[in-house]
């Protein structure tokens, strides 16, 4: 993670220390673990979304697709009795056909990405109300609300916190020794041991007080996967370089021999498959599909982008930074909703930080070209 990824960590800390004096309830581990689990849906929408605005483009049409997927999702489990994994896999499917479709628009032919999902974004909430004969449907099978509803036991946790240490560990001293090896400057031995115990008492901590509850929420363990997944994908493929330099630079791009209509296609697939997977997370933890699902969500999945240090222009953003504005964007809500506060705070709240993270992001882009 960047310098702006460690400072959303600490604003992200005096958030949480600023809720918990106004409400001794909010550092609670049940309202940690509802946090978490409330945070799931909306961080891997954003971990798509940031492929997406990487690449220079944007999708408006996720929110709605979120509502859309997860209704089928409902209406194939509870008015067709499919079991959970034929339901999941159609589910996922469906998303990836849709991203298919906008991105073939988008990439093949040079509809802005804007327009076609703003579009998208009205056909798919059409879809939603009338397959769903505008009902709420409900309840779903006990296999299906597993997904968004269900907690890792305490050793399993366990077992996963140690994993993801050593896995962290395997990639600083990597990181470090490649740097090493290509002339690059390396950061020192001790401040690698710093990093690992930073990150050590992060994972570490976050296991001990989830076990102080009901465990590690299985949404959130879906989180996890698909950030070390896409982590992957953005930083250590060709693709994801490559996606990167289109939205650094689209001509130099394309004079380097880059196929940009495929790229940009894949793209649409990969952040719409993820909004199909956030819909079956959103669907199962609410233990029912209803009309407005997903409303509004893509602004938040835009907004957790954002503040995790996603540039709107393009070229620049990461995983783990959109994951903490996600953590951010839900700490809000959960805080002010434990003070009672009225929702129109939440909107004026949200949308003021969101004006500030576009702001940090210009200002820091114009103080690096002066300097």
């Amino acid at each position: 993670m960047d310098v702006r990824a460690y400072t959303m960590i600490g604003a992200l800390v005096v958030i949480w220390l600023l809720f918990s004096l106004l409400n001794e309830t909010f550092l609670t581990p049940r309202n940690l673990s509802n946090l978490f689990l409330q945070m799931s849906g909306t961080a891997v929408l954003a971990i798509g979304m940031v492929l997406v605005i990487v690449a220079g483009q944007i999708d408006l049409s996720v929110g709605s697709l979120v509502g859309l997927t997860g209704g089928v999702a409902a209406i194939l489990n509870v008015w067709y009795d499919w079991n959970t994994i034929p339901v999941v896999i159609v589910t996922i499917a469906l998303g990836a056909v849709v991203g298919l479709i906008q991105g073939w628009w988008i990439a093949y032919r040079s509809v802005p990405a804007f327009i076609v999902t703003l579009g998208g974004m009205l056909v798919y909430r059409g879809i939603l109300l009338m397959v769903s004969g505008s009902k709420t449907i409900a309840p779903l099978s006990p296999a299906f609300r597993k997904i968004g509803q269900a907690y890792l036991g305490t050793g399993a946790g366990l077992l996963l916190g140690i994993l993801s240490l050593m896995i962290t560990v395997i990639i600083i001293f990597r990181k470090r020794a490649s740097r090493i090896q290509y002339g690059f400057e390396a950061p020192s031995i001790a401040m690698s041991i710093a990093k690992i115990v930073f990150y050590g008492v992060l994972i570490l901590g976050f296991v001990f007080v989830m076990n102080q509850y009901q465990g590690i929420p299985v949404p959130f363990v879906t989180v996890i996967l698909m950030a070390l997944i896409f982590t992957f994908i953005s930083k250590n493929t060709v693709f994801g370089r490559q996606i990167y330099a289109i939205g650094g630079n689209a001509e130099a791009s394309s004079l380097s021999g880059i196929n940009i209509k495929r790229r940009l296609l894949f793209v649409f697939v990969l952040c719409n498959t993820l909004a199909a997977i956030s819909g079956i997370i959103f669907t199962a933890r609410l233990n029912a599909a209803t009309v407005t699902a997903g409303n509004m969500l893509e602004l938040d999945a835009i907004a957790a982008c954002v503040i995790g240090g996603t540039s709107l222009v393009g070229g620049a953003g990461t995983i783990p930074g959109a994951i903490i504005g996600a953590l951010v964007m839900a700490s809000l809500d959960n805080g002010m909703s434990i003070m009672n506060l009225d929702s129109y705070w939440q909107y004026i709240v949200k949308g003021l930080i969101l004006v500030m993270a576009v702001w940090v992001d210009i200002y820091t882009r114009q103080k690096k070209k002066v300097s």
